[in-house]
């Protein structure tokens, strides 16, 4: 492939990961600071188990895939990835819920407050997003990575006292999230890797911390600087 002259932001870029990669395992680092694909492509799926913290549900187990894309320029992999969870609300949100109604109800009809109990609401979340890897190479052929991602969340809430209600569907939305995460990976073969990864999500009412580890079968050629 002919190179003709570097882009301000490959040449950002380029001295991004060179700069992270000073010091053991920096001839690898470079070699995936040399890459510059000008089309990605399908290279393998991997498939995740993780552990999340909300700050308005319990923690949680989680189940993911991503799907790895390959290298869209030096350093930069595209991971398209898909997660699920579902957990239970806190009981102090669900109490703030049952005062803030009560006192609407309150202000509407000029009766004293009604006693509600809302139970158990539960809240499920499917997120499809996609994350940008820089990627450089560490000591003993350990991959390491940091980025950002972005993510549509399907938030899904329900509950025996709140089914068919308002309240069920105001807890249904679509929200954009946004992540910064730091992982590594390592690869047993040159078909089969396994990884793990720290990410922190923040939505517009929610926000998270995730760790999740996993295992990636390889189907497409492994970029240089990525073999053991």
């Amino acid at each position: 492939m002919k190179r003709g002259k570097m882009s301000p932001v490959r040449t950002l870029l380029r001295g991004l990961v060179l700069g992270m990669a000073l010091g053991p395992g920096q001839a690898s680092a470079q070699d995936l600071a040399d890459l510059d694909y000008e089309h990605l492509s399908f290279r393998g799926i991997g498939f995740d188990a993780g552990y999340l913290w909300p700050t308005r549900a319990d923690p949680t187990y989680s189940l993911g895939l991503r799907i790895d894309m390959g290298y869209a320029g030096p350093g930069l992999r595209i991971v398209p990835s898909m997660t699920y969870w579902s957990s239970s609300m806190v009981g102090s949100e669900v109490t703030e819920l049952e005062d803030r109604i009560s006192q609407l109800i309150e202000n509407q009809t000029g009766s004293p407050p009604a006693v509600l109990n809302l139970g158990t609401i539960n809240w499920r979340d499917i997120a499809i997003g996609v994350d940008a890897h820089i990627v450089w190479d560490s000591l003993f052929d350990i991959l390491t990575y940091g980025g950002i991602g972005v993510a549509a969340h399907l938030l899904d809430g329900d509950g025996e006292a709140i089914a068919g209600t308002f309240i069920e569907d105001a807890l249904d939305s679509v929200t954009a999230g946004l992540n910064l995460h730091f992982g590594a990976e390592y690869p047993i073969s040159e078909r089969f890797r396994i990884y793990s990864v720290a990410k922190y999500e923040v939505m517009s009412d929610l926000q998270f911390f995730h760790i999740r580890a996993g295992w990636q079968l390889m189907t497409g050629p492994n970029a240089p600087g990525e073999e053991r």
